[in-house]
């Protein structure tokens, strides 16, 4: 009998069968030697094996990180900046005046609004104050009372601008940097790079709260992995009795049970690698080993009962409610200390084409407690400056309002021209006001920032080159800024 070649590469070009050929092109088994290959040119080596007691396996920073970890709370829908964010008190002047053709410039328009004969400008409603935040003066909303409290933890940029006009492909370019499906998430990319810090539970961890407006979809897409090796993508932690499916034991079946099962597995999987090299057999048996390990943890995790009444109290009463945006908080801040990379919140219901000052006010009662207090609890255990917090949707709405307008009500359609989005913590610059808008809140002024620069930035936060932290596939060098991208340095502390 022949003996068996011990070159990893080399094994793999024999196993290469037609059928092999068309499985690797499909799951990524060339992408992934080739990924390692170049980490190890580009000084960031890894074992491409993953551990089998731990998660995944991380590549390593290219340089010393600000932040350690993310929480990225988005705002499904996009929420209006001109209630919150974006004080333009001479809008009062153009009540019900059509938007001028000279701001406008022809730009497109959703179909929801461009067969429409006006465009009435639409000031907000609501009171804005101003707060010392330490630095340029913050106007907000009289909407977010208790996010005012974190006024000199913000970095508020109100020069956002993306490429996509509607929901689906807008969310997906916020977070994968495409608004074309089949790329990795912003938590996929950030989990590749640095890999797990808590053996037991997931390196990403998404939390999901129901609005109370008009809600879009939620893709499981939009926390995928798409070709990264699946053990990046994220886990959907549920509100209900097992916030995991399937992750208790059958009636009748033991932990030991268990135990023995996953081990007759582990066997089985482990001379399946040895005669495939695939890849993924190796994630298919890091995730049986973590699914039991997380019959312990998320149970622990979710159970509330060791928080202080003053913490909960600092959330507000909806944070013993499991689901609601003040519980996910909470759960956000003890997945952040127990070493969780990536903690993505969604919030629905931000979508108020129609009856917006009603539903903004519902929305923000909901979050408005909860947010500060997550920066908060963050800063009073130590965990804020490694920490970078997000906040924002995936575009912004129009000055002008959709369908009729009042002095009390007004809708807002979609409007990616410019938006704002808040960061704290993580590295960023504290009690900061970076970019403006025209006096309708339509385009750039100055500063702006596309939702590559954000990427390229946040990636640089956490310690990454965003133009090395790649990911060779089909021929290709993928990244999550793909060709594009700035580090925006004035946006780092």
């Amino acid at each position: 009998m022949a003996e068996q070649p011990t070159d990893d590469l080399l094994r793999a070009r024999l196993l290469l069968t037609r059928r092999r050929f068309f499985a690797a092109g499909a799951t990524g088994l060339g992408a992934g030697l080739s990924a390692l290959a170049l980490s190890q040119l580009l000084g960031c080596a890894h074992e491409e094996k993953a551990p089998l007691a731990g998660g995944p396996v991380a590549l390593g920073p290219h340089f010393p990180p600000r932040a350690k970890r993310v929480i990225y709370m988005h705002m499904e829908g996009g929420p209006s900046q001109l209630d919150l964010f974006d004080h333009k008190p001479g809008l009062k002047a153009q009540f019900n005046k059509d938007l001028p053709d000279s701001v406008r410039m022809g730009q497109r328009l959703t179909g929801m609004t461009s067969g429409q004969k006006r465009f009435p400008s639409a000031p907000s409603i609501f009171k804005f104050s101003r707060h010392d935040n330490g630095g340029d003066g913050l106007w907000l909303s009289e909407l977010l009372p208790e996010t005012a409290k974190i006024a000199p933890e913000m970095l508020l940029i109100r020069s956002m601008h993306t490429e996509a006009i509607n929901h689906e492909p807008a969310i997906t370019f916020m977070q994968t940097g495409t608004q074309q499906p089949g790329r990795p998430s912003f938590g996929a990319w950030t989990s590749y790079g640095l890999g797990s810090a808590n053996k037991d539970l997931p390196t990403f961890v998404v939390l999901i709260s129901q609005g109370l407006g008009n809600m879009q979809a939620l893709a499981a897409r939009f926390w995928g992995s798409a070709f990264l090796p699946s053990e990046h993508q994220g886990c959907k932690l549920r509100s209900g009795a097992d916030p995991v499916l399937h992750l208790s034991d059958p009636a009748g079946v033991a932990r030991a049970d268990r135990r023995r099962m996953l081990d007759m597995l582990l066997d089985l999987n482990e001379r399946e690698y040895e005669r495939s090299l695939d890849p993924e057999v190796r994630t298919r048996i890091a995730q049986f080993e973590m699914a039991y390990r997380m019959q312990m943890s998320v149970p622990e995790l979710t159970d509330f009962k060791d928080e202080s009444e003053e913490t909960l109290a600092l959330y507000g009463p909806d944070v013993r409610k499991p689901g609601t945006f003040a519980a996910n908080c909470l759960l956000a801040r003890r997945l952040a200390e127990r070493g969780v990379r990536f903690i993505q919140l969604y919030m629905r219901g931000w979508d108020q084409h129609n009856n917006l000052p009603k539903e903004m006010q519902a929305q923000c009662g909901a979050v408005d407690r909860a947010q500060s207090a997550l920066v908060q609890d963050l800063r009073r255990r130590g965990l804020l400056d490694d920490t970078l917090v997000l906040w924002g949707g995936e575009f912004g709405r129009t000055v002008y309002s959709q369908g009729e307008l009042s002095d009390t009500n007004y809708g807002r359609d979609h409007h990616p021209r410019c938006f704002s989005m808040w960061l704290a913590g993580g590295g960023v610059r504290r009690g900061h006001v970076h970019g403006a808008t025209d006096d309708f809140s339509y385009n750039i002024a100055e500063s702006p920032v596309s939702v590559h620069d954000l990427h390229a930035t946040l990636q640089h936060l956490l310690g990454f080159d965003h133009q090395r932290l790649g990911y060779r596939y089909l021929g290709r060098d993928m990244r999550l800024t793909d060709v594009f991208g700035e580090v925006r340095r004035e946006l780092i502390a």
